[in-house]
């Protein structure tokens, strides 16, 4: 009674609330048209999204080493997820509550899942790699800020509180993609991307692609104490457990949430096939 009584109150006949719709028609649609890109357009697109988002990584750094303060860090960097969203370029930890859902929804493969995640998450790297050597010699008065600001993530140890950081990094990120796609307006879409952009950077929570691109930069001074060994055996952890808080706990519950329209969707797209 109780979903009969709430499609005759809504605008549509669907077995959720309208604006539950209207949002879970918004996210397997985006996750579909990014899961059937080409190769060469997950590359370019991850090229374009590591190299956008190191200009937020440039403003964080320049607004540390003049302020000392993590938190107006935090905010500076939500440059570099503005330019994602309106440059309507890709980052790999972006990737998991609109594909997954698409999957599961039955308009794609996990196969393509494989091809988006993979390939975004190489050329976000090497996007980021190139530009942060480029910062690197265009400033190098910013080689000290940068080099501690990366020793915080690589030269932590894997323990409690290590696993706790990464795991929330990949909440926080996914949660920002669900705060966007919830809405259709381009403002409360900035305003999402600077709220995630100040928690994630602001508390210095473990992030995968962002990290990576401040020990890139170090690295690139010539003057950091540790290398590509020290990043790798901090960054296969925080992958996984990035990708774990994103999946477990955002995606997973949004997926509950809309069992039926999960349903409804499987059913229309084995219809179409």
């Amino acid at each position: 009674m109780t979903d009969q009584r709430r499609v005759q109150l809504g605008d549509t006949d669907a077995p959720a609330e309208d604006e539950v719709v209207e949002a879970f028609d918004r996210v397997v649609g985006q996750g579909a048209q990014r899961l059937h890109r080409t190769w060469r357009e997950v590359l370019t697109t991850g090229l374009a999204g590591g190299l956008e988002v190191s200009v937020g990584v440039l403003a964080l750094v320049a607004v540390y080493a003049e302020t000392g303060s993590h938190l107006l860090a935090g905010l500076a960097f939500s440059v570099g997820f503005v330019a994602l969203l309106l440059a309507r370029s890709e980052l790999f930890t972006e990737g998991f509550l609109l594909p997954v859902t698409a999957v599961v929804a039955g308009r794609a493969s996990w196969a393509q899942l494989a091809k988006l995640w993979s390939g975004t998450l190489v050329a976000n790297l090497v996007g980021g790699w190139v530009f942060l050597w480029i910062v690197a010699h265009a400033f190098p008065e910013l080689a000290p800020t940068m080099v501690e600001s990366a020793a915080h993530f690589v030269e932590s140890p894997l323990d409690l509180r290590a696993v706790c950081l990464a795991f929330l990094g990949g909440v926080v990120i996914t949660l920002m993609t669900r705060m966007q796609n919830g809405t259709e307006a381009d403002g409360a879409k900035i305003v999402a991307a600077v709220a995630g952009a100040f928690v994630l950077a602001g508390l210095q929570l473990f992030h995968s692609v962002l990290d990576s691109l401040l020990v890139f930069g170090a690295i690139h001074t010539g003057t950091a104490p540790f290398g590509y060994g020290e990043w790798l055996a901090w960054f296969w952890y925080t992958v996984l457990l990035n990708m774990a808080g994103g999946l477990l706990v955002v995606t997973l519950l949004r997926l509950v949430r809309s069992k039926e329209l999960i349903e409804r969707e499987r059913a229309a797209a084995a219809d179409e096939g």
